[in-house]
């Protein structure tokens, strides 16, 4: 077969979309660094974005060359060498990093920084793509205990990586993680007999969860196993973030009262009135609705769903599990974190430093996010339909 004349179109869609959020990224981390009160570059906050979208282009343009079986056989060792550097972190963690925020997710080489565990996740979701994938064909008929060995594999590739995060002290990042195992879960084909009573399961647990963060009792408890400080009181925060303005729920409070004072239209570009810490990142959603009010903030949403539509887009164009259950993972490794950054910055959730995706200041993120891009690029460019024997490994 002709692999070359196989081979689809790159889709501009999502390459709009994609082109849309780094503009206004770049614009919000411009304003964002123009007022901030420290002594920020502007210049340089900006170039050095602009740097990692270009790397993050090249990541993209790379991983488009990778056809399902490319990808199938690359799978282990990305996961392999993502997960060396999930340990490798935990003994050379950048100190400083950790002294401002109690985690030790992050290398610092110079004035370079760098989260393994934001690259980490298209490996994981590329990875648990291939494992779903190789059991569903050995094992077609979805039986009760077929559907019992799947969840045991699945928990068996997930729990490493979820201990590792928690050894970096990331919650946030967790989070990530158990969202995109939730939705590759809900795709894998396993019945709603095994998956009704886990979910039942799961949101009894998010329940006591919400009692042990809240309760006196069980934070003693939740101490012993490694939760800070800092955590409960982003905790506090959330809960009553005008309770303390000045101190933990100063920058909640700041970042609600810029978004309330955009209105629907916002104060214009660049106007910013209320200072808002850590806006170039975290908070980047912030500046976005001070800027341009309700309508900016709903003209943002509007692109994330229509880039998450040709996603889907994509994938049914396709007639390969594989590229689905990849595509899933991407699907809901962005929606967490639109959800968890929005969420946070209007406090309908806790904060998290959870990034907005190709928005928020930050290459690991960046780089990490166009990675899973360019695994959905690849589907287009490559549009063929395989039969799922013919991946390496099957027989």
């Amino acid at each position: 077969m002709n692999k070359q004349a196989d081979r689809g179109v790159i889709d501009w869609n999502i390459v709009f979309a994609v082109l849309m959020l780094a503009i206004i990224g770049l614009a919000s981390i411009y304003v964002a660094a123009t007022h901030d009160t420290g002594s920020v570059s502007v210049t340089r906050m900006v170039t050095m974005q602009g740097l990692w979208y270009v790397i993050g282009i090249i990541a993209v343009a790379v991983i488009m060359q990778f056809d399902s079986e490319r990808l199938w056989r690359v799978a282990p060792y990305v996961f392999s060498i993502g997960t060396f550097l999930m340990v490798a972190v935990l003994i050379f963690y950048s100190k400083t990093y950790y002294v401002e925020t109690g985690g030790k997710s992050w290398f610092a080489i110079g004035g370079l920084t760098f989260q393994p565990s934001e690259i980490m996740k298209p490996a994981f979701i590329l990875m648990l793509g291939r494992v779903i994938t190789a059991h569903n064909v050995q094992h077609p008929e979805h039986s009760w205990n077929s559907d019992r060995l799947l969840l045991g594999k699945i928990a068996l590739w997930t729990a490493p990586i979820i201990l590792l995060v928690l050894a970096q002290h990331d919650f946030g990042t967790m989070l990530v993680f158990l969202a995109i195992v939730f939705g590759m879960t809900l795709v894998s084909g396993i019945s709603w007999k095994i998956l009704g009573p886990i979910i039942f399961t799961g949101a009894a647990v998010g329940i006591t969860a919400i009692l042990f963060v809240t309760q006196t009792w069980g934070r003693h408890i939740l101490e012993k196993f490694g939760f800070e400080a800092y955590q409960f009181a982003r905790i506090d925060a959330w809960m009553n973030p005008q309770s303390d303005t000045t101190n933990t729920g100063y920058q909640l409070w700041q970042a609600m009262t810029a978004i309330g004072s955009g209105g629907l239209t916002g104060t214009g570009f660049n106007v910013s009135n209320v200072n808002v810490p850590v806006r170039e990142s975290d908070m980047i959603f912030s500046v976005i609705g001070e800027n341009f009010g309700f309508v900016g903030a709903l003209l943002l949403l509007v692109l994330y769903f229509y880039l998450i539509y040709h996603i889907f887009q994509v994938v049914n164009d396709t007639s390969n599990q594989f590229y689905a259950y990849v595509a899933s993972g991407v699907v809901m490794m962005l929606l967490f974190h639109i959800f968890e950054n929005i969420g946070m910055n209007i406090g309908l959730v806790p904060l998290t430093g959870i990034p907005l995706p190709f928005i928020s200041q930050g290459g690991s993120a960046l780089v990490g996010n166009m990675i899973g891009i360019g695994l959905v690029m690849s589907m287009r460019y490559h549009n063929r339909s395989y039969t799922l024997s013919t991946h390496e490994g099957f027989s």
